[in-house]
C-alpha cells in the first residue's frame, strides 16, 4: 500500500471517532449559583465542603422558623385597601413591626445567622472580594452603604427610616443562601444585617461580614 493510500484510510476508519466525540456534550462550567428552582430557604451555595453545607443548614431552619412566624403575624393584620395612602400603608407595617418585635422580646444576634452559619457567611463573601473585580466591588459597596456610626445595630430593632437602605451586588447574592421574598440582605458598614423587609426589621446581623 502506498503513502497515500495508507493515508486515506486511517483519515477514513477516524471519520466514526470523531463523530462519536462530537455527539458527547461538553462538561458544564463550574458554578457557584443554586439552580433557580430550589427552594428559597434551602438554597446552599458552594463549592462548599459537607461540614460547611451542614452549618449553613442550621441558619436555613431559622430562617424557616422566623418566615413563619412572619407570615402567621402579617396574615392576622387587617387588609390594605385596593388603594391604600402611603399613611395606611406605613401604619400597617408599624404594626407588623411592633407584633413581630413583641414575638422575638430578647433576641440576640446569632439566633438566625447561626454561629455555626457565620465563619460559612464570612469566607464566602470573602471569596467575592478576592476575585479580580474585588477591589472596585468592595469600594462602590463602601461609597454607598450607611456606615456603623449612624446605625447601632441591635437584633430584632427597626430600620432606622433616616438611613437609606443600601443595595447589594448581584455578585454578593448569587453567592449567599436565597432568602424569601419578605427577607433581604444589606450592608451597614461593613457589617450584614438580615432586614425584614416588610416590617423594617434588622433580624439579625454579622459583624465585620466585609473583610478589612
Amino acid at each position: 500500500m502506498s503513502v497515500t493510500h495508507y493515508a486515506l484510510a486511517v483519515a477514513v476508519a477516524a471519520l466514526p471517532l470523531a463523530a462519536c466525540s462530537r455527539d458527547v456534550p461538553p462538561p458544564p462550567e463550574a458554578t457557584t449559583e443554586s439552580p433557580e428552582d430550589a427552594p428559597p430557604t434551602e438554597r446552599v451555595v458552594g463549592p462548599l465542603t459537607p461540614a460547611q453545607a451542614d452549618s449553613l443548614a442550621t441558619m436555613n431552619e431559622r430562617l424557616k422558623d422566623y418566615v413563619a412566624l412572619h407570615q402567621k403575624l402579617e396574615s392576622e393584620l387587617p387588609a390594605l385597601p385596593n388603594e391604600a395612602t402611603p399613611q395606611q400603608i406605613d401604619g400597617r407595617q408599624r404594626q407588623l413591626e411592633q407584633r413581630m418585635r413583641a414575638a422575638r422580646a430578647g433576641a440576640k444576634p446569632g439566633e438566625i445567622f447561626t454561629p455555626e452559619a457565620r465563619p460559612v457567611i464570612r469566607r464566602l463573601i470573602a471569596k467575592v472580594f478576592d476575585g479580580p473585580e474585588g477591589k472596585q466591588l468592595k469600594a462602590s459597596i463602601m461609597d454607598e452603604n450607611p456606615t456603623k456610626a449612624k446605625v447601632t445595630l441591635r437584633a430584632n430593632a427597626r430600620y432606622p427610616d433616616t438611613v437609606p437602605i443600601s443595595t447589594v451586588p448581584p455578585e454578593v447574592l448569587q453567592t449567599l443562601p436565597k432568602l424569601s421574598e419578605d427577607m433581604e440582605y444589606r450592608f451597614i458598614g461593613r457589617a450584614l444585617i438580615l432586614l425584614d423587609a416588610h416590617a423594617h426589621i434588622i433580624a439579625d446581623f454579622i459583624d465585620d461580614a466585609i473583610p478589612a
